[in-house]
């Protein structure tokens, strides 16, 4: 296993929760990478991506102010702070690693995939 996501959960609306994804340094050296949900009946959608050296974020307009994305490369781990979490946030995150060291927000651009977590936000 290459990428590993956890930290999912039931939560309440507003509530917080992390998500962690372990990686590799095979994987993840010099690599931007994101994190991607899908909801039931829905496609995979972009929500949040970080370059290699953590210089350069961006967002998906439906998380930004309340999602944060950050890495620890020294430790080989990606994060995905949620805050104000709503219903709609409820999907199942993967975390992915991208071809190259910049964010990408384009499922196309990521060649490596975790198993997802699931994120349940209750009204």
């Amino acid at each position: 296993v290459q990428l590993q996501a956890s930290g999912g959960g039931s939560v309440q609306a507003g509530g917080p929760l992390r998500l962690s994804c372990t990686t590799s340094r095979r994987t993840s050296r010099n690599n931007g990478m994101g994190w991607f949900r899908q909801a039931p009946g829905k496609e995979r959608e972009f929500v949040a991506s970080i370059s290699w050296r953590g210089e350069n974020t961006v967002y998906a307009d439906s998380v930004k102010g309340r999602f944060t994305i950050s890495r620890d490369n020294a430790k080989d781990m990606l994060y995905l702070q949620m805050n104000s979490l709503k219903p709609e946030d409820t999907a199942v995150y993967y975390c992915a690693t991208a071809r190259s060291s910049y964010s990408s927000t384009r499922m196309d651009q990521y060649v490596y995939w975790g198993q997802g977590t699931l994120v349940t936000v209750s009204s």
